[in-house]
């Protein structure tokens, strides 16, 4: 389809729409999908992760209702790059848990409940994939509510956690607290809309599981103070190399998750 003729916002949820960003790659898959949030007739609208710092994107998003609000999931560029330019094209404060990434707008509490877009988003604390990743829930969007769960829950694939910033710890903490939802519709950052998010979660919770079995094993045929380097290549022998930082990143997690459980016996 020629770029021009692509629809702006495609529609994800009964409250939501998106924006797929001209960003795709090895971490971001097709791109950073932004997204809006607004009650049918709403007069204005919340925008989440505007993504890369690209004009067009931008312009769009702007343009897409009277933004009174803009929200980050987390701190990587791919969400946040954008959100000061957003900020002056539209004049809505940028709301983040980290405040380095807020814009004339305080930074999120976890458990507060803001309303904006005509409805009610509940901000969940999801540390893991890096320490200051939230996720929005959306209880009235319709039957069983949404959540946009930034790269938290990707719409295909696993989380990377961006150790030592994210921990295992956390994350596995998080997922808990995620399925604790039930089964409510998937928004995620990355890929396509997922259903029931509490299947999503167990799924996620089995591979994480499944990789601990995994880097005990290395560890005991490698010894137990192998390095992250020695067990990436043992664990992830398969790995694309775009991706291979990502897999370090997330073995350097699980080690330090390992060891702290040695620790504490």
């Amino acid at each position: 389809m020629n770029p021009d003729t692509t629809p702006a916002l495609t529609v994800s949820s009964q409250l939501t729409r998106y924006r797929l960003a001209p960003n795709p790659g090895p971490m971001s898959l097709d791109g950073t999908n932004s997204y809006v949030i607004a009650e049918a007739g709403h007069a204005a609208a919340v925008v989440v992760d505007p993504g890369p710092a690209d004009e067009r994107h931008l312009q769009e998003l702007a343009a897409s209702g009277s933004v009174e609000l803009i929200l980050v999931t987390h701190r990587h560029a791919d969400h946040t790059a954008g959100a000061a330019r957003l900020h002056e094209l539209t004049g809505a404060p940028v709301r983040a848990a980290d405040p380095a990434h807020c814009h004339a707008g305080a930074p999120l509490l976890p458990g507060e409940t803001i309303a904006a877009g005509g409805t009610e988003i509940r901000v969940v604390a999801t540390p893991g994939h890096t320490s200051d990743s939230v996720c929005f829930h959306l209880p009235f969007d319709g039957p069983s509510g949404s959540v946009l769960t930034g790269d938290t829950i990707l719409g295909r694939g696993t989380t990377m956690l961006d150790h030592p910033d994210g921990t295992l710890r956390d994350y596995l903490s998080s997922l808990d607290r995620l399925e604790l939802l039930g089964p409510v519709t998937v928004l995620p950052a990355h890929g396509p809309v997922l259903p029931a998010l509490d299947s999503v979660v167990r799924a996620y919770r089995d591979h994480r599981l499944d990789r601990l079995a995994q880097i005990r094993a290395a560890l005991s045929d490698l010894g137990g103070d192998a390095g992250v380097t020695e067990v990436t290549d043992v664990v992830y022998s398969d790995v694309d190399p775009s991706v291979r930082r990502a897999a370090e990143n997330s073995v350097a997690a699980q080690l330090e998750y390992l060891r702290s459980l040695r620790d504490r016996t």
